[in-house]
């Protein structure tokens, strides 16, 4: 049981990593495959399996359902050997139910397909809870850009996967758009909050410089 219990209706920095710091995606289809796990499992009914799911929406990546969200996923960020999340707890046990949906159904997937057994990332999620204004701050433009705070090889590149794709674009599918349009109202605009990321991750970069892949990930 965790220390500090998950409450509904409160914003949650989430994150895990590869087992020994290893690669969780190896190429596209598992990056593909992580994404639509993210969007798959977010719903308090359960559903079938993902690869029926995949079956009946092969030529639609966006949505999946309308039913009620666990969570609200506000920005994050899919780096090769880990991730980030912000997200908004929506029901009780609600992000503990999600992470375990998707880490084990991706687990399951990736040691199928790469012929492997055996736990995939370290332990359970970690979580920080958001609280307060100052915090949000640097943590917001932290994981919606976190792919630039790292030196990721340029092989390595094609399998990042941020939010900032979507606040750029306005099309939302992973992050909520109800969320997104809290986090612009807060900004004035996604142009203004694009500037205060990359203003965010040159002052992290400058006091940490580029961290590897394999360091620790120090939150700000």
């Amino acid at each position: 049981m965790r220390k500090d219990p998950l409450v509904t209706g409160r914003y949650y920095h989430i994150y895990n990593r590869g087992v020994d710091k290893r690669d969780i995606f190896m190429d596209m289809r598992d990056l593909y495959r992580f994404m639509l796990s993210v969007k798959a499992f977010n719903t308090v009914n359960p559903i079938g399996g993902i690869k029926e799911i995949a079956i009946r929406h092969s030529s639609d990546v966006g949505r999946l359902t309308e039913e009620k969200p666990l969570i609200s996923i506000v920005c994050y960020c899919f780096n090769p050997n880990h991730f980030h999340f912000i997200v908004k707890q929506e029901v009780d046990g609600g992000i503990s139910e999600f992470y375990k949906r998707l880490l084990g159904g991706y687990t399951k997937y990736f040691n199928e397909i790469h012929n492997r057994s055996g736990s995939l990332f370290q332990g359970r999620f970690k979580s920080c809870l958001i609280n307060d204004e100052q915090y949000s701050l640097k943590i917001y433009p932290y994981v919606n850009m976190n792919y630039s705070i790292h030196e990721i090889p340029m092989k390595k590149s094609h399998l990042v996967w941020a939010s900032d794709r979507e606040y750029d674009s306005g099309k939302f599918d992973i992050v909520s758009e109800k969320e997104s349009k809290d986090v612009l109202d807060v900004y004035g605009s996604s142009e203004n909050f694009k500037k205060e990321c990359l203003d965010a991750i040159s002052i992290i970069r400058q006091q940490r410089g580029n961290t590897s892949l394999f360091q620790e990930d120090p939150l700000p």
